[in-house]
């Protein structure tokens, strides 16, 4: 296998090691893995406390013990398979579930190379792109494509704590290794961390009895802070207020869950900016359970360092493979779950789920300008099809695009000097002051649809509210003013009964009534932001917006 600058920047951070252009297994690991493959009777590793030691043997022969595991990570693993599972659930787990594990992990230098060999033919919107596993810094937009039998071993390796993590918090990448889930539990035991150890498991019995063949991929999406004509940058406040882009249709639910929604949409993660948030620790909100029952997103912690203001995730084709009840600390697992999301041509589920990070405790601040046009851009980043724009770009620049295609007489307007005039308008200026003219021109009429060509929405709820105590009502109008802008054909809502929220319906029902555009409801939102920080009303935004309804503290 040649050596790629992809694979270059991901070894580091794997438990292999690349001889002469190959990958492969130290030898003592590969004995391991081999013992472990057999089954107990060669391998006599019977319980949670003898799983413990070949893992601490696994990483010895990986000369990790210079990074000793979590306290009493241990003790965790020997606490769950030897006491909070049945008897007849550990047997099935040590004499079928790990050697299969063992012998899936034995083929993962082979997977990577088989990898590797066709990483690159990806197309994006006409680009073709390299797709190969590497890591995604910062401000570096690209896509990693991966079989869900690559994932399975990645996550294998997570499980028996095989990653190297000394290198990693100089990338701000996440955590990777299983050691704090099961140390959690062990230190201070719930039902909670318990079920969240039973969906991880429960994947693995899954995968290792039949092997999915699927793939999934992993976008870092970017708004360039540099300025590009014709291209989607960084936008300012200037950019939302002139938009004229009309709002989408907004459906507010009060009882569901986004991961449940039928419809085509992105689905939202209310994100922490490292991805994933506490799913390998002790979290358990919307992110972390959402990692729980689709295990294949933990991969993605792998290879993407924590998210600037500029940046999202888009994961497309993880498997949904649990039930569970509950929240929080009600958190519950219940069962299996059979996904039957279509596939697309690339073997990826239609499961698109959008990563974005919210202002973390953002108090009074949130009101501020700089921190509305922070949200409203990071919602944007997740929900935009950057694709789709570069087919806007080509459009505009070959067909000369103006205010409308063609006048009502069937005739093609004049373009030479108008046309002329907007490009070099946009070659001298950013997106932010020519973009909303450019964005507005390729909604007319023949460019209608091309926008709505497809009728994939979003499906979102209380982003960036809860623990990170956002303004709901302010989140709301962020998201669905994003979602317009970034021509979604509608927002799919849900409320999980916040009390701010009861009215949504009737409010953006009222909005759309009037015909607002994204500008038109910015403009709003901003005045009502700039009194409540100056102390001028202490009025929800809807209860302002429209006196008559009465606010949510009365």
């Amino acid at each position: 296998m040649e050596e790629r600058e992809d694979l270059k920047s991901i070894l580091p951070y794997l438990p292999v090691v690349l001889r002469s252009s190959s990958l492969f297994w130290p030898s003592q690991v590969v004995e391991i893995l081999k013992s472990l493959s057999d089954g107990p009777e060669r391998s006599h590793v019977l319980s949670g406390e003898l799983l413990s030691v070949a893992i601490s043997d696994l990483r010895l022969s990986l000369s990790l013990s210079s990074e000793p595991l979590s306290p009493f990570a241990s003790q965790g693993y020997a606490l769950f398979f030897d006491e909070l599972i049945s008897r007849e659930e550990s047997r099935k787990w040590f004499e079928e579930v790990l050697p299969a594990l063992a012998n899936l992990l034995l083929r993962l230098p082979f997977l990577l190379e088989l990898h590797y060999q066709n990483a690159d033919g990806f197309v994006n919107g006409g680009v073709e792109a390299k797709t190969g596993l590497r890591i995604l810094n910062s401000q570096e937009a690209g896509v990693v494509l991966l079989s869900q039998e690559l994932i399975s071993a990645l996550l294998g390796c997570s499980f028996f704590c095989l990653f190297p993590v000394a290198a990693r918090g100089d990338k701000h990448l996440p955590t990777i290794n299983f050691e704090y889930l099961f140390a959690s539990l062990y230190r201070s035991y719930n039902q909670m961390q318990e079920s969240k150890m039973k969906c991880i498991i429960h994947y693995f019995e899954r995968i290792c009895a039949n092997m999915p063949m699927g793939s999934v991929s992993f976008e870092r999406k970017v708004l360039a802070l540099e300025h590009h004509p014709l291209c989607i940058s960084y936008p300012d406040a200037k950019f939302w207020s002139s938009s004229t882009i009309p709002l989408c249709q907004f459906e507010a639910h009060s009882s569901g869950l986004i991961e449940d929604q039928s419809r085509e949409a992105l689905e939202v993660d209310f994100a922490n900016k490292y991805l994933g948030g506490g799913a390998l620790h002790r979290g358990c909100v919307q992110e972390e359970i959402r990692f729980m029952v689709n295990p294949e997103l933990i991969a993605g912690m792998l290879f993407l360092p924590a998210l600037a203001d500029n940046e999202s995730i888009e994961v497309v084709g993880a498997e949904r493979f649990s039930k569970y009840t509950g929240y929080a600390s009600s958190f519950r697992f219940s069962g299996d779950y059979v996904d039957k999301r279509e596939m697309d041509s690339l073997g990826r589920r239609k499961t698109r789920i959008i990563a974005i990070d919210a202002l973390c405790s953002p108090g009074m601040r949130q009101y501020k300008m700089k921190c509305l046009v922070r949200e409203i851009n990071k919602a944007f980043c997740g929900f935009i099809d950057q694709s789709k724009y570069h087919q806007y770009e080509r459009l505009f620049l070959e067909k000369g695009l103006t205010g409308s295609q063609h006048d009502q007489d069937g005739k093609e307007p004049d373009r030479t000097n108008k046309n002329s005039h907007l490009v070099n308008e946009c070659n001298s200026t950013s997106m932010e002051t020519c973009g909303g003219e450019f964005a507005n021109r390729v909604t007319n009429n023949s460019q209608q649809s091309l926008v709505n060509e497809d009728s994939i929405g979003i499906a979102t709820g209380n982003w960036g509210c809860g623990a990170f105590g956002g303004d709901p009502e302010l989140k709301t109008v962020i998201q669905w003013l994003a979602a317009s802008q970034a021509f979604r054909p509608f927002v799919s809502y849900y409320t999980f009964g916040e009390s701010a929220l009861r009215n949504v319906d009737l409010v953006t029902r009222w909005i759309l009534s009037h015909k607002w555009t994204v500008g038109d409801l910015w403009n709003m939102l901003a005045e009502y932001s700039s009194q409540r920080l100056n102390g001028e009303t202490d009025l929800g935004f809807f209860p302002w917006l429209i006196p008559s309804q009465p606010s949510h503290d009365s």
